[in-house]
């Protein structure tokens, strides 16, 4: 269950703010909540998996030290990344989606998943599976994703009313950094 904790905590925090989130409150103005919930959850889930068992090939393919310097690394990266985004405004990265006839699920899953592609939850999820068993990383990850989707749907632009990107950012950043320290001090 530590795991678990590990994980959707800390991409819970990493998704606050992010383009899933942003995402899926465009979807919820298109399509039903559930669809867009339930879209997002498949491909969401999918992406989890692929990652957390890549992570987990790696961890067992790579000597331990070498992977916890490397995820260490890793973290201090995405510490460093949030932290620049607070002084840098990205170029808006939502995809523009149209309905597609009853084809909603299948348009709000794709989209997500070329979104997600090579983005920090897949490479964090992949760096927690070279150290804890790739099961309890995936469900942690998907739950912590799965929880920032549907706080998205729910609350909509309200979100950014009650926390501000730049303190979620902040805040995100202080986590991964605290991960990357920790993961080098071990």
């Amino acid at each position: 269950m530590h795991t678990v904790a590990i994980a959707a905590a800390v991409v819970f925090v990493a998704e606050l703010g992010d383009k899933s989130q942003l995402m899926a409150m465009t979807f919820a103005t298109r399509y039903r909540a559930r669809t867009v919930i339930v879209g997002m959850g498949i491909a969401c889930a999918l992406i989890n998996a692929a990652s957390a068992l890549i992570g987990e090939a790696l961890g067992t393919w790579l000597p331990e030290d070498l992977l916890r310097i490397a995820a260490g690394v890793v973290f201090l990266a995405f510490a460093a990344l949030t932290a620049w985004s607070l002084w840098h405004t990205e170029e808006d990265e939502e995809p523009e989606v149209q309905a597609h006839n009853g084809q909603a699920l299948l348009a709000v899953g794709s989209a997500f998943t070329l979104a997600e592609l090579g983005d920090k939850t897949m490479f964090t999820t992949m760096t927690l599976s070279t150290q804890y068993a790739w099961g309890w990383v995936w469900a942690g990850s998907t739950l912590g994703m799965m929880a920032s989707i549907v706080l998205a749907v729910v609350l909509g632009k309200q979100i950014l009313r009650i926390v501000p990107v730049r303190v979620v950012h902040a805040v995100a950043a202080l986590l991964f950094a605290g991960l990357g320290v920790c993961m080098l001090l071990s």
